[in-house]
């Protein structure tokens, strides 16, 4: 099959990969335009698009897909099948009803759980004790299109978003690597969504990332893992920014927020009082500073016992 491959970010360049080891004809990558990244705001490619032109694929970047322009590549082109993996863009009817074996995309979460923007942070932070990945036939709706192919695996009591991250991107460009052969050999098949059982997950904003000590520890910690390592969980520590990047469970009691035990040894930690339980906390990144150890910022006599962090 000649493959339109549709997808920006890091696990999108896994799939592609994945899928020019296996022998796939990918004719051309369609994905988002360049933006300015990091201090300097220097106009950087996606992943997907280093990746793509590495292998000497045609790249595309439009700003839309639903005008003449891109109706005359996709003729020019000729796809058979589009494979979709976290592409950032709604596709319009007339692209997903162009190629032959349709449009197909890796969702990275047990639909119909967790349609939408941020599935593997959503699940983590509701305290799921499982995720996985699917595939699925596209329609008009959010992710609400007949399902492939699925593959659960667990989530750790440790586990963050970066860990699940990379465990979906794994386990996820084999499973799409066995739904095209499965559909070149004409063996797949398309089970309907059940709706009633659909949950969103929301891109997550700024508000989900300020932690509030009046939750349980356990909730907490949920949070936490579930936004680490980026855009990062954070309070306010003597009017500055920390974000805690690394914590667990324990017990202790005090003022919501309140710091009830220092242990300045080694890597060392911090403990801080929660709504039920506490947080030992045992990596941060200051305001303006990196990443430390919570040992180095009690050393450095940034916190001390009865400091609230709000």
């Amino acid at each position: 099959m000649k493959i339109m491959f549709m997808g920006t970010p890091e696990i999108s360049a896994k799939c592609l990969l994945r899928l020019i080891e296996d022998g796939h004809e990918i004719t051309s990558v369609v994905t988002r335009e360049d933006k300015p990244r990091g201090r300097k705001m220097i106009m950087t490619p996606t992943e997907t698009k280093v990746l793509a032109m590495e292998k000497g694929i045609p790249v595309y970047t439009p700003k839309t897909l639903r005008d003449e322009n891109f109706s005359a590549l996709l003729s020019e082109l000729s796809p058979e099948l589009i494979v979709v993996v976290a592409y950032g863009k709604i596709l319009p009817k007339s692209v997903i009803d162009f190629p032959r074996y349709g449009c197909i995309n890796l969702h990275v979460s047990l639909l119909p759980k967790y349609r939408g923007a941020a599935p593997m942070q959503r699940a983590i932070m509701e305290g799921e004790q499982e995720t996985g990945v699917t595939v699925m036939y596209m329609d008009e709706g959010l992710d609400t299109g007949d399902i492939i192919s699925v593959e659960k695996f667990p989530i750790g009591p440790l586990d963050d978003f970066e860990a699940i991250h990379d465990r979906s991107a794994e386990i996820g460009s084999a499973l799409l690597s066995k739904t095209i052969f499965d559909m070149q050999n004409g063996i797949v098949t398309r089970t309907p969504q059940d709706s009633a059982k659909a949950t969103y997950a929301a891109k997550i904003e700024k508000a989900d990332c300020k932690l509030d000590f009046a939750l349980s520890a356990k909730k907490l910690d949920f949070n936490i893992r579930g936004v680490t390592p980026i855009p990062g969980a954070f309070a306010y520590l003597n009017g500055k920014m920390l974000k805690i990047n690394k914590a667990t469970v324990t017990e202790g009691k005090g003022k919501c927020g309140e710091v009830i035990a220092l242990d300045g040894s080694g890597e060392g930690s911090f403990t801080v009082a929660c709504g039920d339980g506490a947080l030992k906390v045992s990596s941060v990144i200051p305001e303006g500073k990196g990443k430390m150890t919570a040992g180095d910022l009690i050393r450095g006599r940034k916190i001390g016992l009865g400091d609230v962090l709000e």
